[in-house]
């Protein structure tokens, strides 16, 4: 069962967290802007869509991953508190910053201020910032005795 759990989350992580991460990353290049080069509504489109899709088919990783800690008898680690301390952060600021400013940008490209693009390009950078700790948690886990 533990193995499954883990291929579960481990797959998860790298399929839908990946997948929602670069899509986030990608959205600011392709957004469609009043000017600019590069620019493609329909690449834009396909990219909210992803964000949306993979963030909640992404719920199941820390789902996984929190049933794995407690068959594991590990909730109360330092890492995996961390860990879904970060989760709930990236989650919350997908939810509340990226896909809404997203859904404004393909509503309403505005006419061409860059500031609202580089807003969402930060925002997508602390999202992925957010995961890579998680990961380096995971592969680490300070405090279990078993790092690395």
């Amino acid at each position: 069962m533990e193995h499954v759990l883990l291929s579960v989350h481990v797959l998860g992580g790298i399929v839908f967290v990946g997948g929602s991460a670069a899509a986030t990353s990608l959205f600011p290049r392709y957004a469609p802007a009043a000017a600019g080069e590069g620019r493609s509504r329909s690449v834009a489109v396909a990219l909210h869509r992803i964000t949306r899709g993979y963030a909640v088919l992404g719920l199941i990783v820390p789902l996984a991953g929190m049933i794995l800690a407690g068959v594991q008898g590990r909730m109360g680690e330092i890492w995996i508190i961390i860990s879904m301390i970060l989760t709930a952060v990236a989650a919350l600021l997908l939810a509340t910053q990226i896909y809404p400013r997203q859904r404004q940008v393909l509503a309403d490209p505005g006419d061409g201020d860059p500031g609202r693009l580089r807003l969402l390009s930060m925002f997508a950078g602390v999202y992925n910032l957010a995961w890579a700790v998680v990961v380096v948690l995971m592969i680490v886990r300070p405090g279990s005795g078993q790092g690395g």
